[in-house]
């Protein structure tokens, strides 16, 4: 039998079973900073565009991105729709 197949023959890797827990958010949403972040994510990009990270270390920079991605992506859309609000409000209150 090959060191890539189990004893049912599928293939398998020596990687670690991931971790399905809940983790607890690292920052408190009073702490997190968007600008933070995207100088954060920046910081992974030039890392990544360097060519002087292993392959293993590219893919957790490059998860790391994309997931303070969507939090800038949702913090900015949830600020937008407060802004569209505020407009709306503005506007209903001016017909007066």
């Amino acid at each position: 039998m090959s060191d890539l197949t189990n004893s049912a023959g599928a293939y398998s890797t020596n990687y670690p079973e991931p971790d399905n827990t809940e983790q607890p958010s690292v920052l408190s949403q009073d702490e997190w900073r968007y600008e933070t972040t995207v100088k954060k994510i920046e910081a992974a990009i030039a890392q990544i565009e360097s060519g002087e990270l292993d392959l293993a270390d590219v893919f957790d920079q490059f998860s790391a991105a994309v997931e303070d991605l969507r939090l800038c992506e949702t913090f900015l859309s949830d600020r937008q729709q407060q802004v569209d609000l505020l407009i709306e409000t503005l506007s209903d209150q001016s017909d007066f």
